[in-house]
């Protein structure tokens, strides 16, 4: 069944037709108008209320149609979840960073809800997979130590504005693995400093690298840093770079966003798959409210290298492949088909499927035909399967979203 899917427009989204977001409803839908200058930020598909999709051929909400037609889910996750696709698929496509947070687990979830429900409005974890469509850029978990070590030796403009016997510990500090209790005691400082402080020092410190030659500049992060700023004056989040990762995914590149993992998106376009939920805890990079005593206490303070959050696929078999999170929440299938082969039969999943075509053209059917062409969501009911056959000299790329149960 063919979806029709909310668009968010939220401010940091990329404008008009330079969207993948927009450019997937403009190919979907030949009557929709995208205008220049709005943004296009994000694509939800399923059943989250803030952005619940519509079946088009019923004029019915997904999760209207569900609550009447049980075996959409299957036995297996009506078991596990009850009666709700428990994950949302999205595209994002991304101008300007988004906020440094992390997402509780779901003990934490439930305890803020019950404690904050006007800010904490459900009880749900929100772990999330990001797939990279375009060159993507993000911070992603703490830095190995001696990273983080090297940059405060070298920027007195962050170090002057940290407590002295802070930065003495975390500069002093030896064991790599055990380095949480001095990096939790950094960050925290930052995080509650004076606000006038932390703009005087970005600005001394970006006054300072804008006369240094090209290689300091880099190994400085200043356009990073600089880029951060632009958007977002003064804020604490622009000194973030120099604790986290920066990561830049190639396209199919992937990241998997854990409970308590701090991260902020900066730029691209993704594929993303998360629980159903809209857990987020601010810190930084954003107007909306932040809650930085529960981030601090909340946050992953372990080191990471970025090999080691970059997460791979496995082949299920020729045409597609599949990331498995450590979560029964969701995974994710990417699917590729050619023409010059045999039309593909999706693997049967006891699980309801979310797919949305990102790539070529030609026909979908389960028991009726559907034209396949970007933007394109699809419905696909437990225990059933997906022919996809390409157009003649074209291919069909698309990725499904299931439950991994």
């Amino acid at each position: 069944m063919e979806l029709q899917c909310k668009v968010q427009n939220y401010e940091w989204g990329k404008r008009g037709l330079k969207s993948t977001v927009a450019k997937l409803i403009a190919s979907a839908d030949a009557n929709s108008v995208i205008e220049s200058n709005k943004p296009y930020a994000e694509l939800w598909m399923g059943t989250h209320p803030n952005g619940p999709s519509l079946i088009i051929e019923r004029d019915v909400l997904l999760s209207e149609y569900i609550k009447d037609n049980q075996d959409a889910i299957g036995p297996v996750v009506k078991k596990k979840f009850g009666i709700q696709v428990p994950f949302l698929l999205k595209v994002l496509s991304i101008e300007k960073a988004l906020s440094i947070q992390a997402h509780p687990n779901k003990e934490h979830a439930e305890q803020l809800h019950q404690s904050f429900p006007e800010r904490y409005t459900d009880p749900n974890h929100k772990p999330e997979l990001s797939i990279a469509l375009t060159p993507f850029e993000a911070l992603c978990g703490f830095r190995l130590l001696p990273q983080i070590q090297t940059f405060l030796s070298k920027l007195p403009e962050l170090t002057q504005i940290l407590p002295q016997d802070a930065v003495d510990a975390i500069l002093a500090h030896e064991e790599q693995g055990n380095s949480d209790k001095v990096l939790k005691q950094v960050i925290q400082a930052l995080m509650l400093c004076d606000k006038t402080a932390i703009a005087n020092s970005l600005k001394n410190l970006l006054a300072r690298l804008e006369n240094e030659d090209l290689e300091t500049q880099s190994a400085l992060l200043y356009p990073l840093v600089r880029r951060l700023h632009q958007d977002y004056p003064g804020d604490v989040g622009c000194w973030a770079p120099y604790f986290m990762n920066y990561m830049q995914l190639r396209p199919g590149q992937a990241i998997f966003l854990k409970s308590n993992l701090p991260h902020a998106y900066i730029s691209g376009d993704c594929v993303e798959c998360m629980a159903c939920s809209d857990n987020v805890v601010r810190a930084g990079l954003t107007p909306k409210p932040i809650d930085i005593e529960t981030l601090i206490e909340m946050l992953d303070y372990s080191s990471y290298a970025q090999e080691q959050l970059l997460f791979n696929p496995h082949m299920e078999d020729a045409n597609s492949c599949i990331w498995r999170p450590p979560v029964a929440d969701f995974a994710v299938v990417k699917i590729r088909v050619e023409s010059d082969g045999e039309p593909y039969n999706t693997i049967i999943r006891p699980s309801p499927s979310l797919i949305i075509i990102t790539s070529g053209s030609g026909e979908v059917c389960d028991t009726l035909p559907i034209t396949a062409k970007p933007g394109v969501v699809v419905f696909l009911k437990a225990s059933r399967q997906l022919t996809l056959t390409p157009a003649n000299r074209d291919h069909i790329e698309a990725y499904q979203a299931i439950c991994n149960v």
